[in-house]
């Protein structure tokens, strides 16, 4: 789904909006929400939820309150009220579907400071307006972050948003330190004439403000839907046995991904019917400590202590029942006995199916095949051949006799003196 800006061009390449999620008809996939009540409607004597939610850019979402009845849809951009002046923002959500959402964020729309008002559907000029303004952000954010360069702050200037009346401007930085930054204000508001508000952010939000695409190939999750920032540990990545490689493991942000919380539990679950990899099968050829598990088909290696290079497979059921048994202070005779139960002729169950029969049949030169000769035009039956056709086999065998000479029987070939080679009696 794409708005007009964004359709195929006449050469067949997508022109592009390059608004990133914010174009007017909010179809970019920034934090959409489906309206599944949309086609619901009220029951008699019923009153429309109020609450409003409004988009701004790079998926800020605020709550509003619809005290003016306007008639309003997805889409629909609209002014509304700020601490001082006003802001432009887009709808991105009405109807029943908001109560759903404020009470999930703990948002009560009776909060004076938190839910304000809609004033009035933006007129043109109050677009003009806005559409400076944001083409002003861009240049900005380079003389921002070479004044805090300058300054020698350890911040990172990553964003800049500008309301929608053009009266003040946000500044969103990232910090792993306090930072001392009522000199930069100063800069600041001397260079670009305008209100400075300063916000941090943290780098999981900063990288949902920005957006971009990750290891997957798909779009960040934190920037298209996903809106709470669970806490990830190390420990989600144990569980499922992944290597621990911080550069694999981490996201755009620095921090660990938020996708290694979403198969954990089914990973908790499976590993339920695991024995701990702690605890040691004693039997009487020697102890065996775990090496390896597979959590999808069930098995567990296990070597003897000194023989670390044989491993010997043994499902969970086995490994229970000689944990079992060493409780009971019996110990089984050997590892064997259980492994060689699972040694099974693999057969393969694959088919050709492009038709080739070797991956190496390249590799092989070809043969070398006698062309036959062109007969050239289709004889007609019980036509004659022509007597220059009937003469060429006679021809050709005469020619061969010729080119032989006549050998004797029990002499041996001579082999001309090959002059590139030296006579060692030359160099006496």
């Amino acid at each position: 789904m794409s708005c007009n800006s964004c359709s195929t061009g006449k050469d067949g390449q997508p022109k592009g909006c390059k608004n990133n999620g914010t174009c007017g008809t909010d179809s970019c996939n920034k934090l959409t929400v489906f309206d599944w009540l949309a086609n619901m409607s009220l029951p008699e004597g019923e009153e429309p939820f109020i609450g409003v939610e409004v988009r701004f850019k790079n998926g800020r979402k605020e709550y509003y309150k619809n005290t003016e009845n306007l008639t309003l849809s997805i889409g629909d951009v609209v002014a509304t009220q700020a601490q001082s002046g006003h802001d432009i923002g887009m709808v991105t959500l009405t109807g029943e579907l908001v109560r759903i959402q404020m009470k999930r964020k703990h948002v009560k729309i009776d909060d004076a400071e938190n839910v304000l008002k809609i004033y009035r559907k933006a007129s043109q000029r109050d677009i003009d307006i806005w559409s400076e303004a944001r083409d002003k952000e861009e240049p900005m954010k380079v003389k921002a972050r070479q004044f805090a360069i300058d300054l020698k702050l350890q911040m990172k200037i990553s964003d800049i948003e500008y309301q929608g009346d053009a009266s003040k401007a946000t500044f969103y930085y990232t910090a792993e330190e306090r930072v001392d930054f009522r000199e930069l204000i100063k800069l600041f508001a001397k260079e670009f004439r305008t209100r400075i508000e300063m916000k941090q952010v943290g780098f999981r939000q900063e990288a949902a403000r920005l957006g971009g695409i990750g290891s997957c190939g798909r779009e960040l999750c934190c920037s298209t839907w996903l809106t709470d920032f669970r806490s990830v540990s190390t420990s989600a990545a144990r569980y499922q046995q992944l290597s621990l490689n911080p550069l694999k493991l981490a996201g755009q942000c620095g921090k660990l991904k938020c996708c290694l919380n979403y198969e954990l539990d089914s990973y908790l679950d499976a590993l339920k019917s695991f024995p701990k990899t702690e605890v040691k099968l004693y039997t009487e050829k020697g102890t065996a400590v775990c090496q390896k598990t597979d959590i999808f088909r069930g098995f567990m290696w296990y070597a003897y202590e000194g023989e670390w290079m044989n491993w010997h497979k043994l499902t969970t059921d086995q490994a229970n029942e000689i944990i079992a048994l060493n409780k009971k202070k019996q110990k089984v005779a050997s590892l064997e006995e259980y492994a060689s139960e699972l040694i099974e002729e693999v057969k393969a169950d694959y088919e050709n199916v492009v038709g080739q029969d070797s991956l190496t049949r390249f590799d092989s030169p070809k043969r070398k095949t006698k062309r036959k000769p062109n007969k050239g035009r289709a004889k007609r039956p019980g036509q004659p051949k022509p007597a220059a056709d009937q003469n060429k086999p006679q021809e050709k065998s005469q020619e061969k006799n010729q080119q032989k000479p006549a050998q004797k029987t029990g002499q041996k070939k001579r082999r001309k003196p090959n002059p590139k080679k030296s006579n060692p009696n030359d160099a006496k």
